[in-house]
């Protein structure tokens, strides 16, 4: 159990130290990719979708197809995803890549995500009620 712990601490640390060194955890590179004014970024990201798509579509055989559902609220959670990331300059796991980094601002972000989770479990508790597929809503 410990190796896969740190096989995932490394993968991890991986992830951030390559983020990092690509400016996508710098929240002036984030402003400019979402303001349209510098398209590297964008294209980065769009490029690791494609690359993405295209090794899913390899392995496709050995991952059997899930059947997919879109909940009620995918298109208004992915838009408020959006505007917080636009907003802060990072997406949630960006997070710790910017504490690590030593960028406090991040710890208002890591607080709002906080307080986003607590605020989305007790609306979904009290007025949704849909179905969240294999992730808990308590």
């Amino acid at each position: 159990m410990m190796k896969k712990y740190l096989l995932y601490g490394f993968l991890g640390t991986l992830m951030g130290f390559i983020l990092a060194r690509i400016g996508f955890a710098n929240y002036d590179e984030i402003n400019k990719m979402f303001a349209f004014t510098d398209f590297r970024l964008l294209l980065t990201f769009a490029a690791s979708v494609v690359i993405l798509m295209v090794i899913r579509l390899i392995f496709r055989k050995r991952f059997p197809k899930q059947d997919k559902f879109i909940q009620p609220g995918t298109v208004p959670g992915s838009m408020l995803f959006g505007f917080g990331w636009a907003v802060t300059g990072a997406c949630p796991s960006l997070v710790f890549v910017q504490l690590g980094q030593g960028y406090l601002p991040a710890l208002m972000t890591l607080f709002g995500i906080y307080v986003g989770v607590v605020f989305y479990r007790k609306m979904h508790a009290k007025y949704f009620m849909w179905d969240v597929g294999s992730c808990s809503s308590a």
